[in-house]
């Protein structure tokens, strides 16, 4: 099974984009819950992605609630500035899903506080607001990644020789 990324009403389509390359790299199952601060349509969000979109298996959800009630008994964290231990102090399954907030706002505060157990950060500086989204969720994908032994994934470059 794969791992499972949400956005929860993502706002900047060259995000969302680079979100859909790592998801294209790792074969994360991709989650976007609306409202979207952005047509699917948009160009810089399509640029963004390259040629990636048919690699990526991509779902659309009117809320959280609704992700939660279809995968309900599955392994989740949220991702926060606000969590009381980092990523890589949790154990990750081949079915987790990672939850990641809006740019502007993160994930919801009654959400964070129901399931305060389940929340994750990126370690950084006191003085630093938050990191870029998707620089964010490379992070937590590639440990999961790393902590599940890299399943399905090219464990060795090739050098094309002449």
């Amino acid at each position: 099974m794969p791992l499972h990324v949400v956005l929860v009403e993502p706002e900047i389509p060259q995000n969302t984009g680079n979100i859909v390359r790592t998801c294209a790299a790792t074969g994360c199952i991709l989650h976007l819950v609306r409202p979207l601060g952005f047509s699917v349509d948009d160009r810089y969000l399509k640029r963004a992605g390259l040629d990636y979109w048919h690699l990526v298996d991509i779902h659309y959800h009117d809320s959280i609630d609704e992700i939660l009630s279809q995968c309900s008994g599955a392994d989740f964290y949220l991702a926060t500035t606000k969590a009381p231990r980092d990523y890589t102090q949790v154990q990750y399954t081949h079915d987790s899903i990672i939850f990641f907030g809006k740019e502007t706002a993160g994930l919801p505060e009654d959400l964070l506080k129901k399931n305060y157990g389940r929340c994750i950060r990126i370690p950084m500086k006191p003085e630093a607001r938050s990191l870029n989204l998707s620089n964010s969720v490379a992070i937590i994908v590639y440990e999961a990644m790393r902590q599940l032994g890299f399943p399905g994934l090219e464990p060795a470059g090739r050098l094309r020789m002449a």
